[in-house]
C-alpha cells in the first residue's frame, strides 16, 4: 500500500453504526490475513491527502495541499460530500483506479468482441462496472462474409460476457455489475427483449432497449418501422411499433427487465459529438459515455444543508462552497487515476467528465417538512439542481482558467456556442448512494425513503429496529412516540394508513410505495432538466400495479424528457407469469401447464444428506441438462418418514415436468423446519427438515451459479447473501439497507 501523507490536524467526527460496519467490511484497507489496517479518520485521510496531492501540479492553484487535504477531510467526515466508492478504497493505495463507471465498445468481429470480454475483466478485476453496446452486432443467422458461416447473435455474445463475469470478482469482493443495450430497430431485438423472461438468466446484466425518436413517433402514429442491419443500414424487416412497445411494457410488468433509454436525447446532449456517438451507458443508467470512456462520480449531501432561518431552509452560501470544493476534488481524481487500458486513460484526460451528483434528497424534504409527492418538492428540486450545476459550471471554469479546459474543448458544443472554457465536458450527475447514503446516515440519492423504519437482523438472531432520525424527531414533537408504534410502523413500513397519527405527519412522512408512480417520474425529470449526463431513479410500483400503468410511465417519460427509466413492480421477480413458447402471457395453469412423458431412459445423479431421521439419498435425473424427476429415500426410518420423503419427491417432480422452474420449487421447499434439524457440512449450515435437505441438493446442482449473490425466500423477497435481510431495490439495483451491499457500486 502506498503511503498516504497524513491529513494535518485531522478533527474527530460522529459515525453511526451502520456506517461503522459499513466501513470496515467493505472499504477499510486490510492485510493478508484480512485485519484492518485503518480506522475511519485513516480512510478519510488517505483519501484526502492522496486527491490533494494533485494539487502541486498546478501552479496556479489558491491551494497549499496540506489545506486542501484539510477542506477535503473536513467535506467528508461531516459528510456533505463523498466521493464514489472506488475513490474511497483506492486512493492512495497501489491500485489506484478510482473511476466506477466504463463503456466499452463490442465491434462486429471475434477479436473485438473478445477485447471487450478481457477490458471488461480487467476493469471488473479493478473495482469498476461496464456498460455495453451490442448494435454493431450482425443479427442471427446472417452470413459471415469472411467464413462463409452464419452469425449467431447478439444475444449468444451477450451470454458469454455474463459467465465472463461469474468468473471475475469485482475489486476482489464481488462480481461486477454490467449493462447491456440494444437499439430498437436492430433485427435481433424481439429476442433481446425476451431475453430475462427466465430468472435467473443473464444475472450479471441489467438490460435496456435504446429508444429512438422514429420509434416513438412511429408508436404515437400506430405506423411500421424499419428493422436495420449493423454497419450498412440496410432495412432487413419491419415491424409494428406499438406490438413492440407493448411487448416492452409488458416484459417490465413481468420483471422490471429490460428498461429503456431514450437514444437521441442522450446524444442530443453529448458534448464531444464530434469524438462520435453515445451508444451505451454505466451499469445503472446514469453515465452515459463514449466508447473507451469513464466518468468518476461524488454526491453532496443536501440533508446536511438545512438550516431552518435560511431562504428555503437551505444554507446557500455553504451549498455553493461544497460545490465547488467537490469539483476540484473530482477533477483532481481524474489525475490520480490509474486505469487498467491506456485508450480509457486517453479518453478521460481528453474529456474530462466529473458527475457530481446528490442524496440525501428525501430527509431534506422531510426537515423541510414538504411531501414528495407535491409540487413544492418538484419546484424546490428545479431549484437546488439548478444551483448546482450553474456552480459546478463556475468552478470547472475557474478551474480552467488556473489548469487550462479539458484538451477537447476547441472541438465541442460549448466552444461551437461560445460558453466556457470550461475544464469538464460534463459536471453533473444523479448517481446511486447506496452504501454512501449508508455511510452519510442519508437518504439515498434522490429517492423517498424505502421504510420509514425497518428491522435489522444483527448478533445471535436479535433484531434492532432502526427508525429515520427525522421521523423520530417529528413523532417526539408531536408526543407520538413510542417503542409500540415503531414496531408497527416496521412492519408496515409506512405510517399512510395509520389514521390515529395527525394528517399532516401522514402527508410529510411518505415512502416510496406510498406515492403514486406519476410523482416518481416527474421528480426524476425535473432533476433531469439541470443534469448534463442522466438520474439513476426507480420508478417503484406496488404488485397490483397494471400493464397499463407502466404504458404510462414510459410514454411520460419521453415527453417529460428523461433518459432513461427504469421500474420495478414490488415482488414482480416471483410472481412472474407462466409464458408460452413465444413469450406471450400464458392464460393461467389449465392452458399453460403440461406434464412432459417420461423417456424410457434418463440419467442423473444420487447426493447423500444427514437429516434429523437419518441419511437420505436423493437422486435426481436430468433431461438437457434440467432437473426432471427427484426420489428421495431414507434409509432404516420407519414407514411414514420414508413415506413422507417418497411424497415430497413424487410432488416436486410432478412440478419440474410440468415445466415449473427449479428455482420455484426451491423457494416453496427451502426452510420448511422440522423438529430434527441437523449441521450439514459446507455453507448451507442446518439442513432443518426432509423437504429443505432436498432444497439444499437442487439448490447447489442448479442455482449455485445462477444467483451467486442473492436468494429468494418462499414469499420472493430478495436477501441480502452476506446478512440475510431483504433487499430493496432503488436506483436501478438491489441493495441491503442494513450492512450496505450492493451488485452495483
Amino acid at each position: 500500500m502506498v503511503a498516504a501523507k497524513k491529513c494535518p490536524d485531522a478533527p474527530s467526527f460522529s459515525l453511526n453504526a451502520n456506517a461503522e460496519l459499513v466501513l470496515a467490511k467493505r472499504y477499510f484497507r486490510k492485510d493478508l490475513e484480512g485485519n484492518a489496517l485503518e480506522d475511519a479518520s485513516g480512510l478519510f485521510r488517505r483519501v484526502a491527502s492522496a486527491i490533494a496531492s494533485e494539487e502541486g501540479k498546478y501552479e496556479q492553484s489558491p491551494y497549499t495541499q496540506d489545506d486542501l487535504a484539510r477542506e477535503f477531510y473536513e467535506a467528508m467526515t461531516t459528510w456533505k460530500f463523498l466521493p464514489n466508492s472506488p475513490t474511497l478504497m483506492n486512493a492512495g493505495t497501489d491500485l489506484g483506479q478510482l473511476s466506477a463507471c466504463f463503456v466499452l465498445p463490442v465491434g462486429d468481429s471475434i477479436e473485438e468482441i473478445f477485447d471487450a470480454v478481457k477490458h471488461a475483466a480487467m476493469i471488473h478485476k479493478s473495482g469498476g462496472g461496464t456498460g455495453f453496446s451490442f448494435s454493431r452486432l450482425r443479427p442471427r443467422d446472417s452470413r459471415v462474409g469472411s467464413t462463409g458461416g452464419v452469425a449467431s447473435g447478439p444475444l449468444s455474445f451477450l451470454k458469454i460476457f455474463n459467465t465472463a463475469t461469474e468468473q471475475i470478482k469485482q475489486g476482489g469482493t464481488r462480481r461486477g455489475a454490467n449493462m447491456g443495450i440494444l437499439r430498437i430497430d436492430h433485427p435481433d431485438i424481439l429476442d433481446f427483449i425476451k431475453a430475462k423472461e427466465r430468472e435467473g438468466d443473464f444475472n450479471n446484466f441489467n438490460l435496456s432497449v435504446a429508444l429512438t425518436e422514429q420509434f416513438m413517433n412511429a408508436v404515437e402514429n400506430d405506423e411500421e418501422y424499419p428493422l436495420l442491419m449493423p454497419g450498412t443500414n440496410e432495412e432487413r424487416g419491419r415491424l409494428k411499433a406499438r406490438e413492440v412497445f407493448e411487448l416492452l411494457v409488458q416484459k417490465a410488468w413481468e420483471s422490471g427487465d429490460p428498461g429503456i433509454v431514450f437514444l437521441d436525447r442522450i446524444n442530443r446532449d453529448n458534448p464531444t459529438p464530434d469524438q462520435g456517438e453515445i451508444e451505451s451507458t454505466n451499469p445503472c443508467g446514469e453515465q452515459p459515455l463514449l466508447p473507451y470512456e469513464a466518468c468518476n462520480l461524488g454526491s453532496i449531501n443536501l440533508a446536511r444543508f438545512y438550516k431552518e432561518d435560511a431562504e428555503d431552509g437551505i444554507d446557500w452560501p455553504e451549498l455553493r462552497r461544497i460545490v465547488h470544493l467537490a469539483v476540484r476534488f473530482l477533477d483532481n481524481v481524474i489525475d490520480a487515476s490509474r486505469f487498467p487500458i491506456g485508450l480509457i486513460t486517453e479518453n478521460v484526460r481528453k474529456n474530462r467528465k466529473i458527475g457530481l451528483g446528490v442524496m440525501g434528497w428525501a430527509d431534506l424534504l422531510y426537515r423541510l417538512r414538504i411531501p414528495y409527492d407535491s409540487q413544492e418538492a418538484l419546484n424546490l428540486a428545479e431549484k437546488v439542481m439548478g444551483f448546482l450545476r450553474e456552480e459546478a459550471r463556475v468552478s470547472s471554469r475557474i478551474l480552467a482558467g488556473e489548469r487550462g479546459p479539458f484538451p477537447a474543448y476547441a472541438s465541442s458544443i460549448f466552444a461551437r456556442k461560445g460558453m466556457g472554457p470550461y475544464r469538464n465536458a460534463t459536471v453533473t450527475t444523479i448517481a446511486p448512494t447506496g452504501t454512501l447514503s449508508i455511510i452519510a446516515g442519508c437518504s439515498s440519492g434522490i429517492e423517498p425513503l424505502f421504510a420509514l423504519c425497518f428491522t435489522r437482523n444483527v448478533m445471535d438472531g436479535d433484531k434492532l429496529v432502526e427508525v429515520n432520525t427525522h421521523f423520530e424527531h417529528a413523532l417526539k414533537a408531536a408526543d407520538c412516540y413510542s417503542p409500540k408504534l415503531m414496531e408497527t410502523v416496521a412492519a408496515k413500513g409506512s405510517v399512510a394508513s395509520l389514521d390515529y397519527l395527525p394528517e399532516d405527519l401522514r402527508r410529510v412522512f411518505v415512502t416510496a410505495m406510498d406515492i403514486e408512480p406519476i410523482w416518481h417520474l416527474r421528480m426524476q425529470a425535473a432533476f433531469q432538466q439541470h443534469t448534463d449526463n442522466a438520474v439513476s431513479k426507480t420508478v417503484n410500483l406496488p404488485n397490483s400495479a397494471s400493464v397499463d400503468d407502466i404504458r404510462r410511465i414510459y410514454r411520460l417519460a419521453f415527453e417529460l424528457g428523461c433518459k432513461g427509466v427504469t421500474v420495478y413492480r414490488d415482488g414482480c421477480k416471483s410472481v412472474q407469469v407462466l409464458s408460452t413458447g413465444d413469450g406471450a402471457p400464458g392464460a393461467g395453469a389449465d392452458s399453460g401447464l403440461h406434464t412432459l412423458p417420461r423417456p424410457d431412459l434418463v440419467y442423473g445423479f444420487t447426493q447423500r444428506v444427514s437429516t434429523g431421521h437419518g441419511m437420505m439419498y436423493v437422486t435426481v435425473n436430468e433431461i438437457d441438462g434440467k432437473p426432471f424427476e427427484v426420489f428421495a429415500t431414507i434409509g432404516k426410518s420407519g414407514r411414514s418418514t420414508t413415506a413422507k420423503a417418497e411424497a415430497i419427491g413424487r410432488l416436486v417432480s410432478l412440478a419440474l415436468r410440468s415445466g415449473i422452474e427449479v428455482e420455484k420449487v426451491i423457494q416453496q421447499i427451502k426452510g420448511i423446519g422440522g423438529e430434527i434439524p441437523v449441521f450439514q457440512q459446507g455453507k448451507h449450515g442446518q439442513i432443518q427438515s426432509i423437504p429443505d435437505g432436498i432444497a439444499w441438493v437442487l439448490e447447489n446442482r442448479y442455482l449455485a451459479s445462477q444467483h451467486p449473490d442473492y436468494r429468494l425466500n418462499g414469499l420472493g423477497k430478495q436477501h441480502c447473501p452476506e446478512c440475510d435481510d431483504t433487499l430493496v431495490f432503488q436506483e436501478g439495483c438491489h441493495l441491503c439497507p442494513s450492512c450496505g451491499f450492493t451488485k452495483c457500486g
